[in-house]
């Protein structure tokens, strides 16, 4: 069991000196999860079995293969091959213009993997599939999305015309920090003045890449600044709770609009006269209109006051629109 411990070790000591090059023995003994003496006598362990790797002393020193070495080897257990092929999502890469250069990838990796493994990657392919656009819902155009994406990479400033969601337009200048895609919808985060803003790429209505250069905040992580943002965004939303009457026959036209999580909810339900009462939570009295109103008599709202009154208006409303 050691042995296969310590080979496997070898293999993603060899993987990390290949990809990232000079690297000290701490940094990889850190990396491994090992001390730095075990580093030292591994790389003795390479260079028996002729693997050009050496170490210089010094401030500037540390441990490296030769520039001219490379090794076909992948280093990928099972598991790791079948997370890097499951979590590739088609119309994603296709909205950035990917997803031929992925399928190209896919199969230079599964070229280059051992053949128990190939298979493993053929059955992975026909068992799971990600769809990230949602049920029911118009794609978004996004004619600014390959621009906003080339900004991105090569770090350029864009002049950009934006429709905020109250309808109002707005001109900026932004440094486009990262590309995010929640769902199917892209946002793109940008720098103002060494403050951080979340667009809709849908909503803009102009872009201009100019030649102007930024530099990208060292210490900016794309992924950790979208769930702050995500939890600051969701706490400052106004927050609406709804008492309900639902009848049994009315539960799944509910659980088709608000998701299977509504029979948990149900399970803590008050039932009276055949009814079931609930509560939940809206974003907004409005939204709660929109949502309710689809689903016509099989729900009765029972609080608050002015929701009923506000469902009352709306209906009278269109009554007179349909008469």
């Amino acid at each position: 069991m050691m042995r296969f411990m310590r080979a496997d070790r070898l293999i993603s000591l060899l993987m990390l000196l290949q990809t990232k090059g000079l690297m000290t023995a701490q940094e990889l003994a850190e990396r491994l999860e090992v001390s730095p003496r075990t580093i030292y006598r591994d790389l003795d362990a390479l260079s028996a079995a002729g693997v050009p790797v050496y170490a210089e002393r010094g401030p500037q020193g540390g441990c490296m293969l030769l520039e001219s070495y490379r090794t076909n080897l992948t280093g990928l257990k099972e598991d790791e091959v079948r997370a890097l092929f499951m979590f590739t999502v088609p119309g994603l890469l296709a909205d950035l213009g990917a997803d031929k250069a992925s399928e190209t990838a896919m199969l230079k990796l599964t070229a280059a993997l051992p053949t128990p493994f190939q298979k493993d990657v053929e059955q992975l392919r026909n068992r799971i599939h990600l769809d990230a656009a949602p049920w029911f819902q118009p794609e978004e155009p996004v004619p600014y999305l390959p621009l906003i994406q080339e900004a991105v990479w090569q770090q350029r400033r864009v002049r950009l015309v934006y429709r905020r969601g109250d309808g109002l337009w707005i001109k900026r200048l932004v440094a486009p920090y990262g590309l995010v895609a929640k769902t199917s919808i892209w946002y793109v985060v940008a720098g103002i003045q060494e403050r951080h803003w979340v667009y809709r790429v849908s909503r803009i209505m102009e872009a201009e890449m100019t030649e102007g250069l930024f530099e990208r905040p060292s210490a900016f992580n794309l992924a950790d600044y979208w769930t702050q943002w995500c939890r600051r965004f969701e706490r400052s939303q106004e927050k609406l709770a709804v008492t309900l009457q639902v009848s049994p026959s009315g539960v799944p036209g509910l659980v088709q609009m608000f998701g299977d999580g509504l029979y948990q909810v149900l399970e803590g339900a008050v039932e009276e006269n055949g009814r079931l009462t609930f509560s939940l939570t809206f974003a907004s009295e409005e939204a709660a209109c929109q949502q309710l109103l689809g689903l016509g008599t099989a729900v009765q709202i029972i609080n608050p006051l002015s929701l009923r009154q506000k469902i009352l208006e709306m209906s009278r409303e269109l009554i007179a629109l349909y008469t």
